[in-house]
């Protein structure tokens, strides 16, 4: 397992800095040796999982990993899928779970703009990319991978179903989904976060 931290806002936050990521690597160590499983662990921070000029710097330490987890916010889990979408070792679909949640982010494509790749939702892709925000899809208007709103637009769900089908986890779209609980939902106002064992 390659346990790659982000050097910019969740390390800012204390979730996913480097320091972060020594101590999960740790108990990750730990808690393998205890029931004792092999488990071998190994660290890396880059500046920003978002971008892919920093991305690119996971490629030096990837070969051998099969699976990749990500401390950052889902914006770069996203990148890093992307990026990685099969194993060097075994040729096998790399997996990329993410370490912690997030509060929305957004992979910069140019000088000038952002797309937004994430918004803090439990099932970001489909809540963020998808023009309708459906928890259930593709919608009807979609056709050959291309969203109905027109131009290039990716179909969020075609997204989904083909990165759900090279982890050969297809049927994890047949599982109950549990109906959102809008208590937690974003109209509510900026979030406050409080990290009591951070304060000085």
């Amino acid at each position: 397992m390659l346990l790659v931290g982000c050097g910019t806002c969740v390390k800012v936050c204390f979730t996913g800095g480097d320091k972060e990521v020594a101590v999960l690597a740790s108990q990750l160590r730990l808690s393998a040796a205890k029931a004792r499983r092999k488990l071998a662990v190994d660290e890396l921070t880059v500046e920003r999982q978002c971008e892919i000029e920093f991305v690119d710097e996971v490629a030096k330490q990837y070969a051998g990993h099969d699976v990749i987890m990500s401390m950052a916010c889902g914006a770069g889990a996203q990148m890093l899928a992307s990026r990685f979408p099969r194993s060097r070792c075994c040729r096998r679909s790399t997996h990329v779970p993410r370490a912690c949640s997030s509060a929305r982010g957004s992979s910069p494509r140019a000088v000038s703009g952002a797309a937004r790749a994430c918004s803090g939702a439990p099932a970001d892709l489909p809540v963020t990319r998808c023009a309708k925000s459906l928890f259930n899809g593709p919608c009807g208007g979609s056709q050959g991978g291309k969203c109905e709103v027109g131009g290039e637009t990716p179909c969020a769900w075609h997204q989904i179903i083909e990165r759900l089908t090279t982890l050969g986890q297809l049927d994890n779209l047949t599982a109950p989904v549990a109906p959102k609980d809008w208590r937690s939902a974003r109209h509510g106002g900026p979030r406050k976060l409080v990290r009591e064992d951070n304060i000085l």
